[in-house]
């Protein structure tokens, strides 16, 4: 093939790239995210973004081809270099992502995944003309930050690993997969020899991406990985591949204590905790209601372990002389376990002025005797939410609920839906 064939057909290439994001951009609003990657400052209520930390650098939306020269801009206008980055987006175009990581990677970011949900677009879809205007006007928004659903889908995944630190809460999502090249040619080239233009692009685009991944400190195993997950299609890595390839290494990662506004309000935290074996991890669940003003019923849920049938006690302490026994015995649905007891109003008290909360289990040896595992967990919103979910408690002279009706007519544990991720080019 001549050069000038060649040149021709990288043109229609790009003719054709651009025309895919035009399509991406539609699927990108339909799916509640801006047609193009946004970048601003938030701003929240104390410890929205972790201890001492009410303010973040929200990203969000479809990653177009002008994205990184406005990521660039951005940046360099922000001093604090400390300051969070939250991502939300179902991915967009490659070649912008690498470069944006690399742009994190001098900076020594700390990226979460996480949505940013503007106060003033509380009436709207936080991506409709109105709240992009709000978002895109250079001042600081105020906001909320959730990480339930939030997602870093596709090439997003890419300018995510760019970051030093990385942290993927238990209720949001990394997906990946392989990329696709699609050439539209008009001309006199034969049918061999756009295969043999596809063949030789594609080639090179996974060198790119494999030394990419590898100059980013994440195990090769990503991109193997990667390479059998279908253009069409995603793949949610899980939190043990999360954890082997280097992308969050920590051992318990968990949420912060959220009020969720069902049919009957009641607070959440989700925590995973990684397994002995070193290989898997745990997945836990919180879920505590508001009986009264003067009393709580606490749920903890979680999936069921090789132990189980050893396991006598679970007891959540808040100091040394405060606690809530669970009983001897949880519910069991399917593969999960299911415990509840009554929070009385001293204990209640202790946990909200407690900084961590300790889960303790108690497991029943050959010979009678019990033996006491503990791990921590935070209370990081416990406080604000908590006063929130007071507005909705029934005044003391109302029966408390029976604890079996508590979880059974709830969700065991969390769902996590996915809106359809724009495929990388």
């Amino acid at each position: 093939m001549t050069p000038v064939m060649m040149l021709r057909l990288f043109l229609l290439a790009v003719l054709l790239l651009v025309h895919g994001e035009v399509n991406a951009q539609t699927a990108a609003e339909k799916h509640g995210f801006p047609p193009r990657l946004i970048i601003y400052n938030a701003k929240g209520p104390p410890d929205a973004c972790g201890p001492g930390c009410d303010r973040w650098i929200a990203v969000e939306g479809q990653i177009d081809e002008g994205a990184a020269a406005r990521i660039g801009r951005f940046l360099r206008d922000v001093k604090d270099s400390k300051r969070p980055i939250y991502f939300h987006s179902p991915g967009g175009s490659v070649r912008p992502s690498y470069v944006i990581a690399r742009l994190l990677r001098s900076r020594k970011a700390v990226a979460r995944i996480g949505r940013t949900i503007a106060s003033a677009c509380a009436g709207g879809t936080q991506v409709d003309a109105a709240c992009l205007k709000v978002k895109t006007a250079g001042g600081e928004v105020e906001a909320e930050l959730m990480t339930r659903n939030a997602m870093c889908n596709s090439a997003c995944g890419y300018l995510f690993l760019g970051a030093t630190t990385r942290e993927v809460a238990p209720d949001a999502v990394v997906a990946v997969h392989n990329s696709r090249l699609t050439l539209h040619a008009r001309g006199p080239f034969s049918a061999q020899q756009i295969a043999e233009f596809k063949q030789r692009s594609m080639a090179k685009a996974d060198r790119e991406r494999v030394a990419f991944v590898v100059s980013m400190g994440i195990a090769r195993e990503l991109d193997d990985l990667i390479k059998t997950v279908k253009y069409e299609s995603l793949h949610i890595l899980t939190r043990a591949e999360l954890y082997r390839f280097g992308i969050d290494t920590r051992p318990l990662p968990e949420t912060a204590w959220t009020l969720e506004t069902a049919a009957r309000p009641y607070i959440r935290k989700i925590a995973a905790a990684k397994q002995d074996d070193g290989a898997s991890f745990r997945t836990m669940e919180w879920r505590l209601f508001c009986e009264n003003k003067d009393r709580a019923r606490l749920m903890f849920v979680r999936e069921s372990g090789q132990e189980a049938g050893g396991l006598n006690t679970m007891m959540l302490m808040a100091g040394s002389d405060k606690s809530v026994a669970f009983g001897i015995y949880p519910a069991r649905v399917g593969k999960f376990e299911v415990w509840s007891d009554v929070v009385a109003s001293e204990a209640m008290q202790a946990m909200l002025a407690a900084s961590r909360l300790q889960m303790g289990e108690g497991t029943r040896d050959a010979e009678g005797k019990t033996k006491l595992a503990t791990f921590n967990i935070d209370t990081l919103g416990l406080g604000a939410s908590w006063t929130r979910l007071q507005s909705s408690c029934p005044a003391n002279t109302t029966p408390p609920p029976a604890a079996t009706s508590t979880f059974n007519a709830l969700p065991v544990m969390p769902s996590i839906s996915t809106a359809p991720a724009t495929p990388a080019k």
